[in-house]
C-alpha cells in the first residue's frame, strides 16, 4: 500500500510538488527517452496515471493504490479534467457526461500487453459510474449485477499466467445501457475469443482457470464428498504445470464471492449446484487415461469412468464408447451410411479434452446469457461501453490462440490510429484548418495481411487447408505453411521458418508454431460428443447442448478464425459508432513488483503504442470541436441573442458566443461546419459560464416552487390553528389574519439560549412571554417549545464568582410535550393560557397565543397520538408549585376570574389567592381568518389592524432578528411570509416585574396610545390623496435635524436618488448632527450615521449596495453589531405598513461603516426617542 499521509497531502491540495508533468502535451521535449522519465517520475512517486491530451496513460503499480474511495469519487464528479490530477475516474466521469450532454453513446478503449492492467481498470470505470448514477430500486439491481458480474467472469475466464497472476483470457464487451434520465437500466456482455485449450494444457509455471481451485478449497465438506473432490494435485488438469497457488489471491474466499455473484445475478440454487457439478465433471473427465490395445486405444482404469459419468449424467458404457470410437458418415450418390471408426491413443484424447473444453465453454457462455437476461432491456437509449481484452502477447512458443489475441490488438490499434491520428489530421484538411502534417505508421496493411480475402491473407489460407484436411497430424500444418510461402512470403511484414512462420506487429516481431494450427482452427465438436450429452439425464446439460443433429448441413463448417475474424470486425464497427476514449496500459516489469522498473520494456511499450506521435498530434492539434449547430445548441443559454435559438448564420452565432465570453482570438479556429478550440481551459471557461446561467435559474425556479409551497402550507396552518378556537373563544382584531412567524427570538443569534437545547434542536416557537407567580406577579420569560419540549427561561443576577452581580440566563422549567396534561383558557379576547403539567401548572400572557397552541397541539399529537385537551372557562383553577420555605410552603391552587370589561387592553385586578381579568369583547368566536392571496392579506392587515395589546420585546441589548430556519411550518422549505406590524417597546432589564396595570393608569397613559395609533393607522383613501398632494408642495421643513417632508408617519413614497434629492438630505443630515440632546423632535430625524463619503455613500446606494450595509440603532450600537435587521426590510414591505419617503429613507441601509467604537458618533437623544417611537410601528419581512 501506498503512504497514506503522501496521499492525504496530495490530493486535497493544489499547491504541492508535483512529479513530472500530468500531461505529456506539456513537455518540453517530446522523444521517447522524455516520456519514459516523465513516467518512470510519477511511477516512482504512485502517481500512476499520466495524460496525453484526452487519452489516459496508465502503469501498472502492482499493489493496492489508496485513492479509489469513495472521497476520490466525490471529488472527480462533475469536475473537469484539469481541476485535479490524473485519474481514471476524471475520464469516466468524461465519458458519462459527455453522453448526458450530447446524447451520443460513449466507449472506453483500454489497451496494453498482457499484466498492464486492464482489466483492473475496466472495474475501476463500472464502479464509478455505479456510483455517480442514480436510480431506484430497478437501477440498483443492474447496478449490482454489473458489479457483480466482474467476480464470475474473472473465475471462469481469467488465469494466472507467466506474466499476469489475474490474465483476462477472453474478450469482453460490456454495455452499460442508461435511461434518457442517465439511470443504468440495462447492460449487454459480447464475450469472444475465450481461451478453451487452457481447460486441458498450459505453459509450465501457468495455472488453469480459476474457478477449478476455488472449488477445490472452497467447497464445503459435503459438495466435496457430494462432487468426488479431493486435492489439487489429484486432477491431471491442474497438476501438469505444477503451480496451483498464487501469492495475491485467496482461491477460498473468491468462491465464495463466485457463488455469491451467482447469487446475485437471479441463477437458482439448482443452477447454482449444476453449475459446480460440471466443473467438478470437467476435472474427473480429465483423469481419464488410455492405454494401446493393439492398435487401438483402450481406457486404462475404468474406475475414473464411473464419477465423472454419475456427474454429467451420462451412461458408463456409453461414455467408454464415445472416448474410443466415433461415428463417420459417408455418401455414394444418393446413399448415406454411418461407420463406427475406433480411435488410437492420441485421438482418444483429443475427443477427451474437446468434451472437456466443450463442457467449460458453454457453461461460460452460460454464465454470459444469465448475465443479459438480468439486465435485458427492451429498448436502447443511450450506453457506454467498456472493452477488456487480452492484452498483446510475445511468448517463447506462440501458438493458434497468440495469432487470434494479437489479431484482435491490432485491431484495436487500427481504431486508436484511425481516429486520433489519421482522421484528425484529414478533418483539419477537409475544414480548411491550418494545420502541419505529422508522420504515423499505420498497421492497417498488418491487419490485411492476417485477414484478407483479396489477396488472401493468413486465415484465408488457414481456412482453405482446414476445409480440405481429413486427419489429425502434422500434414496439415506444414501444407499451411507451403501455402503461405507460395502466396505471401513477399509481404514486407511477413516472414517464414522452417516451424511456423514471423509476423511484423505493430508491437514487434511474432514467431509464431504452426504445430496444431489448424487442428485449433477447425474447432470441431464430434457429433458423437453431442449426442452424448443430449442423452444426459439432467436437463441444465442438455440445454447446453441444442444442436439440431438432423438437419442437413451447408457449407463450410465455421472455423474458429473466421469466428474471431467476424467478431472482431462486428467489435470495430460498434466501437466506430460511439464516441471514443482511451487508456493505454503500460507494464513497467516482469517481476510483478511496485517499484520495479525496467527501462528498456517500458519504452518498446511507449514505441509500438505510438505515443510520442499521440503527443505531437495533440500539441499541434485542437483539443475540442463540434459541428456549429451542436456547439450553438450547448451553449446558446450564454446570450440573450442567441436563446432559445440564433436565428442567423450558425458560424456568426458561434462567434458571437466566443466573444460573450472573452475567448483570445489565438485559442479557436472556424471551420467550414465545425469550431475547434486549441486548450482544455477554454472549454472549461465555456462551461463553466453554462453552469453559472444554470445555476442562476434553478434558483429562480427553486424560490419560485419553494415560495407556493411556503404559502400554501402557510394557509393550512393558520387554518389549522383558527379551527382549535373556533366557536370556543373571542378573536382578536389584530391577530386573526397574522402571519405565523415561529421564531420571535432570533434563536440563530442566540446562544445564551440555544445552551438550554439539545444540539441541532429545532424550534418551532421562541418568543418572550410574561409569566405569573403565585402572588400574581408578572416576570418576563423567554418561552420556547421544541418538537419535544416546552422550555422557559428566565434571567438571575449571579451571586458569587468571578462573574459576581452580572445577568445571566436560567432555565426555570423544562417540559416534556407528551407530560402535558391540559391547556387552560378563557372564552374572552385575552392572551393568557394555563398550562396544566402533572406536578404544578404555569400561568402564562401569550400575544400569540393562537401560534403556540397550534404548534404545541401538533407536537402532542405526534407524541401521544392523542388530541391536546383544550379547557374553555371563565373561572379557571391553578395548581401552584409545593416549596419547602416559609409560612406558604404548601402547594395549594389559585384562581383566574375573567370578566367582560372595556377596551382590547386587559386590567388585571390581583387579590391574595385568585386574579380578575377584564378585557372588552373581541370578535364572534365563529370568526375565521380571511383567505385572500398571500400578499393581498400582509397588505391589508399591515395597514387596518390595531397594535396588539402586550407586544413581544426583543432580547436584551438587542434587536430581534428572524431566520429561515426558525419557521416552524416546514422543516425543509424556506418561507416567505410577511413578518406582521407588532410594537416593539424599548427593553427592560431583565426579570423585571411589570407593574399592573390599573384603569387610572391606562387613562393617564391613553394619550401616548392615541399618538402611537394615530401614527401607525393611515389616512382614508379620501383624505390621503389631497394631503399628500398639500404635502409635496410644500417646501422642506425648516429646524435643525429635520429632513425635507411631511411629519411622522407622512411620507411621499419610494427613495429618489436624483442629485438634488441628495443634496437636501446631506444638507438635512448636517442639521441632524448639531442637534442637541433632549431637543423636541418635530418629524422624522434621519438617524445619523458614522462613516465618511457621502457622495460614495450614495453612488452606492444607487446600485447595488439597497440591502446591505448597517446603520445606528437605538441603543447605540451599529446593526451589523445588532444582527440582520436591515437585510431583511423591503420597500414594498415598508410602503404596505404606510410608511413611504422619509420613513423609507430613515432605514434605508448605506453602506458599512465603522461603529461608534471605533469612532463613529453615538446618535441624538432626539435620534433615539424616534427609532424608539417609529420602529414598533415598522413591519418585518423575511429574506427570501
Amino acid at each position: 500500500m501506498g503512504s497514506r499521509g503522501h496521499y492525504r497531502y496530495h490530493w486535497q491540495s493544489h499547491n504541492v510538488k508535483h512529479s513530472g508533468v500530468d500531461d505529456m502535451v506539456l513537455l518540453s521535449k517530446i522523444s521517447e527517452d522524455g516520456i519514459v522519465d516523465n513516467l518512470k517520475k510519477r511511477y516512482m512517486d504512485d502517481y500512476i496515471f499520466t495524460y496525453i491530451g484526452p487519452v489516459l496513460i496508465s502503469v501498472n503499480p502492482f499493489k493496492q493504490m489508496p485513492y479509489f474511495g469513495e472521497r476520490e469519487i466525490e471529488m472527480y464528479q462533475g469536475a473537469a479534467q484539469y481541476e485535479n490530477p490524473p485519474h481514471i475516474y476524471a475520464l469516466a466521469d468524461n465519458m458519462y457526461r459527455n453522453m448526458m450532454i450530447d446524447r451520443e453513446n460513449q466507449c472506453v478503449i483500454i489497451s496494453g500487453e498482457s499484466g498492464a492492467g486492464k482489466t483492473v481498470a475496466a472495474k475501476y470505470i463500472m464502479g464509478y459510474i455505479s456510483k455517480v448514477s442514480g436510480g431506484g430500486p430497478r437501477v440498483q439491481h443492474v447496478k449490482d449485477i454489473i458489479l457483480q458480474s466482474n467476480p464470475l467472469l474473472e473465475a471462469f475466464g481469467n488465469a494466472k499466467t507467466l506474466r499476469n497472476n489475474n490474465s483476462s483470457r477472453f474478450g469482453k464487451y460490456f454495455e452499460i445501457q442508461f435511461s434518457s434520465g442517465g439511470e443504468p437500466d440495462g447492460g449487454k456482455i459480447s464475450n469472444f475469443l475465450l481461451e478453451k485449450s487452457r481447460v486441458v494444457t498450459r505453459n509450465p509455471g501457468e495455472r488453469s482457470f480459476h474457478i477449478f481451485y476455488q472449488l477445490i478449497e472452497g467447497a464445503s465438506g459435503e459438495q466435496k464428498k457430494s462432487l468426488g473432490i479431493t486435492s489439487l494435485d489429484y486432477y491431471s488438469y491442474l497438476n501438469q504445470s505444477g503451480s496451483y497457488k498464487v501469492d495475491d489471491i485467496n482461491d477460498k474466499s473468491e468462491f465464495l464471492e463466485t457463488v455469491q455473484a451467482m447469487d446475485v445475478i437471479g441463477i437458482s440454487a439448482d443452477d447454482r449446484s449444476m453449475v459446480l457439478q460440471i466443473v467438478a465433471g470437467v476435472l474427473h473427465v480429465g483423469n481419464i487415461t488410455f492405454r494401446e490395445s493393439g492398435n487401438y486405444a483402450a481406457v486404462e482404469s475404468e474406475e475414473f469412468l464411473a464419477f465423472p459419468a454419475f456427474l454429467l449424467g451420462i451412461d458408463q458404457d456409453r461414455l467408454k464408447e464415445k472416448l474410443t470410437s466415433r461415428k463417420m458418415d459417408s455418401k455414394w450418390g444418393n446413399t448415406k451410411e454411418s461407420i463406427d471408426v475406433t480411435l488410437n491413443v492420441e485421438q482418444a484424447c483429443y475427443t477427451r479434452d474437446a468434451l472437456s473444453k466443450a463442457l467449460h465453454s458453454r457453461v461460460f457462455d452460460y454464465l454470459v446469457e444469465s448475465i443479459n437476461r438480468a439486465m435485458v432491456k427492451d429498448h436502447q437509449e443511450l450506453n457506454i461501453g467498456v472493452l477488456d481484452i487480452y492484452g498483446f502477447e510475445i511468448f517463447q512458443k506462440n501458438g493458434f490462440e497468440q495469432f487470434c489475441i494479437n489479431f484482435v490488438n491490432e485491431k484495436l490499434q487500427q481504431i486508436f490510429i484511425e481516429l486520433t491520428l489519421k482522421a484528425e489530421q484529414e478533418e483539419y484538411v477537409q475544414e480548411g484548418i491550418k494545420w502541419t502534417p505529422i508522420d504515423y505508421f499505420n498497421n492497417k496493411i498488418v491487419c490485411d495481411l492476417i485477414e484478407s480475402k483479396s489477396p488472401p491473407g493468413i486465415m484465408c489460407i488457414l481456412d482453405d487447408v482446414c476445409a480440405t484436411m481429413h486427419a489429425v497430424g502434422e500434414g496439415a500444418d506444414q501444407t499451411m505453411l507451403q501455402k503461405l510461402r507460395m502466396q505471401i512470403n513477399t509481404h514486407e511484414h511477413f516472414n517464414s521458418w522452417n516451424q511456423g512462420f514471423i509476423i511484423h506487429h505493430y508491437a514487434g516481431k511474432v514467431s509464431y508454431d504452426a504445430d496444431g494450427f489448424c487442428e485449433r482452427n477447425r474447432d470441431v465438436l464430434f457429433t458423437d460428443l453431442i449426442e452424448l450429452m443430449q442423452s444426459s439425464e439432467i436437463s441444465f446439460i442438455r440445454a447446453l447442448f441444442p444442436e439440431n443433429l438432423n438437419a442437413e448441413k451447408k457449407g463450410r463448417p465455421t472455423t474458429a478464425g473466421s469466428k474471431i475474424k467476424k467478431q472482431a470486425n462486428d467489435l470495430v464497427s460498434t466501437l466506430m459508432k460511439c464516441t471514443p476514449h482511451y487508456i493505454r496500459c503500460i507494464k513497467p516489469n516482469e517481476t510483478k513488483k511496485p517499484k520495479d522498473w525496467e527501462e528498456s520494456r517500458v519504452k518498446h511499450q511507449v514505441e509500438y503504442l505510438g505515443l510520442k506521435e499521440n503527443i505531437r498530434v495533440r500539441r499541434a492539434g485542437y483539443a475540442y470541436r463540434r459541428v456549429f449547430r451542436k456547439f450553438l445548441n450547448r451553449y446558446a443559454i450564454l446570450t440573450k441573442e442567441s436563446w432559445p435559438t440564433w436565428r442567423g448564420d450558425e458560424k456568426q452565432g458561434v462567434l458571437h458566443l466566443l466573444r460573450s465570453v472573452n475567448m483570445d482570438q489565438d485559442q479557436f479556429q472556424l471551420g467550414k461546419t465545425k469550431i475547434f478550440i486549441k486548450a482544455p481551459e477554454s472549454l472549461f471557461l465555456l462551461e463553466e459560464t453554462r453552469e453559472r446561467k444554470f445555476d442562476g435559474y434553478a434558483r429562480t425556479i427553486q424560490k419560485a416552487w419553494r415560495k407556493y409551497m411556503a404559502r400554501k402550507k402557510y394557509v393550512q396552518m393558520r387554518e389549522e390553528a383558527s379551527d382549535l378556537l373556533l366557536n370556543r373563544k373571542d378573536r382578536r382584531r389584530h391577530s386573526l389574519n397574522r402571519n405565523f412567524i415561529g421564531d420571535y427570538l432570533g434563536m440563530d443569534d442566540r446562544p445564551e439560549l440555544r445552551q438550554f437545547l439539545a444540539k441541532r434542536e429545532k424550534i418551532d416557537f421562541a418568543d418572550k412571554v410574561t409569566k405569573y407567580d403565585r402572588r400574581f406577579k408578572g416576570i418576563k420569560r423567554d418561552l420556547i417549545l421544541t418538537p419535544k419540549s416546552v422550555y422557559l427561561i428566565g434571567r438571575e443576577k449571579v451571586k458569587q464568582g468571578p462573574e459576581k452581580g452580572q445577568v445571566t440566563e436560567v432555565l426555570k422549567r423544562k417540559i416534556d410535550v407528551e407530560k402535558i396534561l391540559a391547556l387552560s383558557l378563557s372564552t374572552l379576547q385575552d392572551d393568557f393560557i394555563i398550562l396544566h403539567e402533572q406536578e404544578y401548572d404555569s400561568l402564562l400572557e401569550c400575544i400569540f397565543k393562537t401560534e403556540f397552541i397550534s404548534l404545541l397541539a401538533r407536537r402532542f399529537e405526534e407524541k401521544t397520538q392523542r388530541k391536546l385537551p383544550l379547557k374553555f372557562n371563565n373561572t379557571l383553577e391553578m395548581k401552584l408549585k409545593k416549596e419547602n420555605w416559609g409560612f406558604m410552603s404548601g402547594g395549594g391552587s389559585r384562581q383566574v376570574l375573567f370578566v367582560q370589561g372595556q377596551g382590547d387592553v386587559a386590567v388585571l385586578k390581583p387579590s391574595s389567592k385568585s386574579l380578575q381579568v377584564s378585557i372588552g369583547p373581541g370578535l364572534p368566536k365563529n370568526t375565521r381568518p380571511t383567505r385572500k392571496g398571500f400578499s393581498q392579506s400582509r397588505s391589508n392587515m399591515s395597514r387596518n389592524h390595531h397594535v396588539p395589546s402586550r407586544a413581544a420585546p426583543g432580547p436584551p441589548g438587542r434587536r430581534v432578528g428572524f431566520s429561515a430556519a426558525s419557521l416552524s411550518f416546514t422543516s425543509s422549505i424556506k418561507p416567505f411570509p410577511a413578518f406582521p406590524p407588532c410594537s416593539r417597546p424599548s427593553e427592560r432589564r431583565p426579570e423585571e416585574h411589570q407593574p399592573h396595570r390599573q384603569p387610572e393608569e391606562l387613562a393617564a397613559s391613553q394619550p401616548e396610545a392615541s399618538a402611537l395609533r394615530q401614527l401607525h393607522t393611515p389616512v382614508s383613501a379620501q383624505q390621503h390623496q389631497p394631503v399628500a398632494a398639500a404635502r409635496r408642495r410644500q417646501p422642506a421643513a425648516a429646524g435643525p435635524g429635520l429632513p425635507e417632508g411631511p411629519g411622522p408617519g407622512r411620507c411621499r413614497g419610494p427613495p429618489t436618488f436624483s442629485p438634488q434629492a441628495s443634496t437636501r438630505r446631506r444638507t438635512a443630515e448636517a442639521g441632524a448632527q448639531t442637534q442637541t440632546p433632549g431637543a423636541a423632535v418635530q418629524g422624522p430625524v434621519r438617524v445619523r450615521r458614522s462613516g465618511h463619503g457621502r457622495a460614495q455613500l450614495q453612488h452606492r446606494r444607487r446600485h447595488r449596495h439597497h440591502q446591505r450595509g448597517c446603520f445606528r440603532m437605538v441603543d447605540g450600537t451599529t446593526s451589523r453589531e445588532a444582527g440582520t435587521l436591515p437585510q431583511q426590510l423591503r420597500h414594498q414591505d415598508l410602503e404596505a405598513a404606510g410608511c413611504q419617503g422619509d420613513a423609507m429613507r430613515l432605514l434605508r441601509p448605506p453602506t458599512p461603516l465603522a461603529p461608534a467604537s471605533e469612532g463613529g458618533a453615538e446618535p441624538t437623544f432626539g435620534e433615539r426617542k424616534h427609532c424608539e417611537t417609529l420602529l414598533p410601528l415598522l413591519p418585518y419581512s423575511h429574506p427570501t
